[in-house]
């Protein structure tokens, strides 16, 4: 029997939908005109922080352009977007300088 002609799967796409509508709602509809606590506040502060080191650290060092094997412009190009995104608090000038040092050496890579 194929699963994707069952009507399981819609049972699973109802589910998926009413889940993240609720998770949703809950904080948009009911608590979203509340005033949040103080700890709330500070922990949902470093939500950005917790989330893009696990979004970007698998492109780095596993990226699927490799076959998940390390490439050394895209760890390199990682690490002058930290520093200078560490040294100048300008996410802008770490971006267009992490992107020119990937293209930079990747140029150089392709030449060799």
């Amino acid at each position: 029997m194929n699963f994707a002609q069952d009507s399981n799967i819609w049972l699973v796409i109802w589910a998926l939908g009413l889940g993240t509508f609720g998770l949703r709602f809950l904080f948009l509809g009911l608590v979203g005109d509340r005033k949040m606590p103080v700890w709330v506040l500070r922990h949902l502060r470093y939500t950005a922080v917790g989330l893009l080191p696990g979004l970007i650290a698998p492109m780095v060092l596993w990226p699927d352009a490799t076959g998940g094997m390390l490439d050394w412009p895209r760890l390199i190009a990682a690490i002058v977007t930290l520093v200078v995104g560490y040294k100048t608090k300008n996410i802008f000038a770490a971006i267009l300088l992490g992107g020119i040092c990937l293209y930079t050496i990747g140029q150089m890579v392709w030449a060799l």
